[in-house]
């Protein structure tokens, strides 16, 4: 019976998963206008991150991260060295550091912590 409750709650949290829209906007934005077609969040600086991010790689990418200003910035720093991203114009740069900082911010993990052994169920 137990093993059935554990079977039935991991085909629901997949589920859930699998209905929600690639870049859904998380409980964080749920008030958030999102952009239908890159799945950002439509707010100062989105344009900057559509054009410069979305020339690389899916806005998916970018909607998934989570980081504060200094992390980005890490990030941008790493395409520009290995992935042969372009240079930003120092007014783009505060645009799109100031768009992920705000709108795509670290969070605390919130993962639960791994079940005790004696938690588990028998195999």
């Amino acid at each position: 019976m137990r093993r059935t409750a554990i079977v039935i709650a991991t085909v629901t949290a997949i589920a859930v998963a699998l209905a929600l829209p690639a870049g859904a906007a998380c409980a964080d934005d749920r008030h958030a206008e999102i952009d239908p077609r890159t799945g950002l969040i439509v707010a100062p600086g989105w344009q900057d991150v559509r054009a410069h991010c979305g020339g690389c790689h899916s806005h998916a990418l970018v909607t998934q991260q989570r980081a504060d200003r200094e992390t980005w910035l890490g990030m941008i720093r790493w395409m520009q060295a290995t992935q042969n991203l372009w240079q930003f114009q120092p007014a783009t740069e505060r645009a799109i550091l100031d768009y992920l900082s705000k709108n795509y911010p670290a969070r605390r993990n919130l993962r639960r912590p791994p079940l005790a052994p004696r938690l588990m169920p028998p195999d």
